[in-house]
């Protein structure tokens, strides 16, 4: 899952928070379930190699069909929830430290 609430990089002895959100492709389900992503980002991410962020947070590089794999719950859930359901999660998420 990616962290939307700061990303830290250790330099040797230093540790930075940025602030920004971790999107570094994470590796896993990814494999195992089809995602909801923006249909022209998930083109884009396919032709430019540009990780995309799935609506549950996971992070990566589209290369396969999706269309082989189930859909991911966590993106279903959330895609049923409309827009201001989904602000809802990730604020009440945020706001309790996951």
């Amino acid at each position: 899952m990616t962290s939307t609430t700061s990303s830290t990089t250790e330099t040797g002895t230093d540790t930075v928070t940025t602030g920004r959100p971790d999107i570094r492709p994470d590796h896993g389900d990814h494999e195992r379930f089809a995602h909801y992503v923006d249909k022209s980002k998930a083109t884009e991410s396919m032709v430019t190699g540009t990780p995309v962020v799935a609506l549950c947070g996971k992070v990566w590089v589209p290369s396969r069909d999706p269309s082989k794999f189930p859909v991911c719950p966590m993106c279903k859930e959330l895609y049923e929830m409309g827009q201001d359901g989904r602000a809802k999660f990730w604020a009440d998420r945020a706001s309790s430290g996951e």
